[in-house]
């Protein structure tokens, strides 16, 4: 089969001649006729597959054969949404490249950099715009890109846009779109954690899958180095000074690890640049630029940077840190063999990897050969670990069932003032605040405390004392009759208390003049009236 067959107009076939794009590959067979009528598609397909051209092919030939709207500036009528800013460039690129012989007018914003020229392109008008989400959020909340024209939305490398979490972004994006578009949904893995999305967004889609997840690039040749812990760095010097190792992509799993990795390369004069998201627009693209041209012999990237690295001439990917997702690790060695070419994926892995190891060979239903032939080997019984299998876990026997105490006589019951360790004895009731330990069986006063006095609201060694208190009255708050005049309840720090009729002088407390506190050596305030001292 051949592009002429997909029904594509001359002005594309044009384009593709001049790319020397000869036949289409199995997942633009089947996107391209699906897209062109109108429905949603779901694609699955590995990396290096040609999923840019599946969905750009009939973007620019459905969006060119619509009447061009009189007057005022070109609405955005498709938004290719993807998680990196390499990856958005290099479409942007792919679409300048295919619609030439076209009206469509296409921009990419990203982060990164300045948005100022991006705002200029925008109010020239675009009809396809590629965007990474966070840069669209803001110019989208700053008026400078409407949605509600968009007619054909595209998620490109959707498990990791999700991943990298901007699920939230993409449904605010999705938001200010119409509810009734096109949907291009392409991914190089299907988790099943982007399963609800796609229900939701697309509408009886075409599925197309070319090749299982689990399935790596037959044309690939893997191998791994068992090493012992802390030695990969020695073992990658040694691999790279083999001069067929023309160039090399070396994956980290951090940021940090891959600045080390450059710089331990660089000290043995191997020239090396480092690509992560802590890295400025200008020098990942530089970096990049670098790479494509050979002037860097070695990329060490993350795996978020890595999205959009599209290079034919890749010949060998290494693992320095295994992946801890197996879906990742099909995704990295797919950056060699592009364009149907032979490459090399080289792993090296650590005793605290293994599991990592056994879940990729899982994946990808195969043992990955082991190198080995080389200067720092794993010990034995970290290796053994490979080979064992998962204990079963013990099936948990059954659980008694658990009977209910017998029943007391109710002769033991406990009953109302006869609590253990109540000193009042009797069968008097207690009345509601009334503590064990001494008190009398009567009602005491609410609020009482053990060691409290019998006296209906007067306080154990308390000041002013009423007819049943005791002498050197002072602060009577809340006492019962016989409490002195004024009956001012002198309470906690800053409360304010009420007067009676009688109200005692001020400075007659013996604290500050017209205060409300008690007389206390310190000035402590008087504790409440009912409060043992």
């Amino acid at each position: 089969m051949t592009f002429n067959d997909l029904n594509l107009i001359p002005a594309i076939l044009k384009a593709l001649s001049q790319e020397n794009y000869t036949s289409p590959t199995p997942i633009q067979e089947e996107s391209i006729p699906a897209a062109l009528a109108g429905r949603d598609v779901l694609g699955c397909a590995q990396t290096g597959t040609g999923k840019t051209a599946a969905f750009s092919l009939p973007i620019i030939q459905l969006l060119s054969q619509q009447p061009a709207v009189a007057g005022g500036k070109r609405r955005i009528r498709s938004l290719i949404l993807t998680p990196t800013r390499e990856l958005a460039l290099q479409i942007s690129e792919n679409i300048q490249a295919y619609s030439k012989f076209t009206s469509i007018r296409s921009t990419a914003i990203v982060g990164g950099v300045s948005q100022k020229a991006q705002e200029r392109a925008l109010s020239q008008g675009a009809d396809i715009l590629i965007a990474t989400p966070g840069r669209l959020i803001d110019l989208i909340t700053q008026k400078h890109v409407d949605l509600q024209y968009v007619q054909i939305l595209v998620l490109d490398e959707a498990d990791r846009m999700l991943d990298m979490g901007f699920i939230h972004d993409v449904k605010r994006i999705i938001a200010k779109m119409p509810s009734k578009k096109q949907t291009l949904f392409f991914s190089a893995t299907m988790p099943t954690e982007i399963s609800n999305l796609i229900k939701t967004l697309l509408v009886n889609p075409v599925k197309i899958e070319i090749t299982p997840v689990s399935s790596t690039v037959d044309r690939i040749e893997q191998s791994i180095y068992l090493l012992e812990n802390g030695n990969k760095q020695n073992q990658l010097n040694r691999l790279l000074q083999d001069p067929s190792i023309v160039s090399a992509l070396v994956f980290t799993r951090t940021k940090r690890g891959a600045d080390r990795v450059t710089r331990d390369l660089t000290r043995i004069n191997i020239t090396a640049q480092a690509i992560h998201g802590n890295k400025s627009q200008n020098d990942r693209q530089n970096a990049l630029r670098n790479f494509k041209s050979g002037a860097t012999r070695v990329l060490v990237a993350t795996d978020i940077a890595a999205r959009g690295i599209d290079i034919d001439e890749l010949s060998h990917v290494i693992n320095f840190n295994l992946p801890n997702i197996p879906e990742t690790y099909v995704h990295r060695i797919g950056r060699t063999g592009r364009a149907g070419m032979s490459g090399i994926a080289i792993s090296l892995c650590e005793a605290e990897e293994i599991p990592y190891l056994k879940d990729i060979q899982k994946l990808i239903g195969k043992t990955i050969p082991e190198v080995k032939d080389h200067a720092y080997p794993m010990s034995k019984s970290a290796q053994a670990l490979l080979n064992e299998r998962p204990a079963k876990t013990p099936a948990k026997p059954a659980a008694k069932a658990k009977t209910n105490p017998a029943r007391k006589p109710k002769s033991e019951w406990f009953t109302q003032g006869n609590r253990p360790g109540n000193s009042s004895g009797g069968g008097s009731k207690s009345s509601a605040g009334s503590r064990p330990n001494g008190e009398p069986a009567h009602k005491a006063a609410a609020g009482a405390r053990p060691g409290g006095a019998a006296a209906k609201g007067a306080r154990s060694g308390g000041d002013g004392a009423g007819s049943n208190g005791r002498p050197n009255g002072g602060n009577g708050g809340g006492a019962g009759t016989g409490s002195r005049p004024g009956g001012s309840y002198s309470g906690r720090p800053g409360e304010r208390t009420s007067a009676g009729p009688n109200t005692r002088p001020a400075g007659s407390q013996g604290g500050r003049s017209g205060s409300n506190y008690s007389s206390r050596p310190g000035g402590r305030p008087a504790a409440k009236a009912g409060r043992s001292q």
